[in-house]
C-alpha cells in the first residue's frame, strides 16, 4: 500500500484564527476590573467639591482666566 500525503487540516494542527496569548486577556480583564472598582469608589465618594464653581462671566468679564490676581505676571508680550 502506498503512503498517501495527508491534507493540511488532518495533521491534527488548526490553523484557523490565532487566538491572543492568555496573559493579554488576563490583563485586560484586570484592567476592565480596575476601572469598575474605580467607578465604583469615585460613584460612592460623590462630587469633590460640591460647592465650587467656575468663574463664568463675572469679575473681569470672563476673558482673563483669573490670572489678575498676580501682580508683576504679564501674558506672554515679553515686557
Amino acid at each position: 500500500m502506498a503512503d498517501i500525503p495527508m491534507s493540511p487540516g488532518s495533521t491534527g494542527t488548526t490553523r484557523g484564527r490565532p487566538l491572543p496569548p492568555p496573559a493579554l486577556c488576563g490583563f485586560l480583564l484586570l484592567l476592565m476590573l480596575l476601572f469598575a472598582v474605580s467607578y465604583a469608589v469615585g460613584s460612592a465618594a460623590g462630587p469633590v467639591a460640591p460647592g465650587l464653581h467656575g468663574t463664568g462671566s463675572g469679575g473681569n468679564g470672563g476673558s482673563g482666566g483669573g490670572d489678575d490676581d498676580m501682580p508683576g505676571m504679564s501674558h506672554g508680550s515679553g515686557e
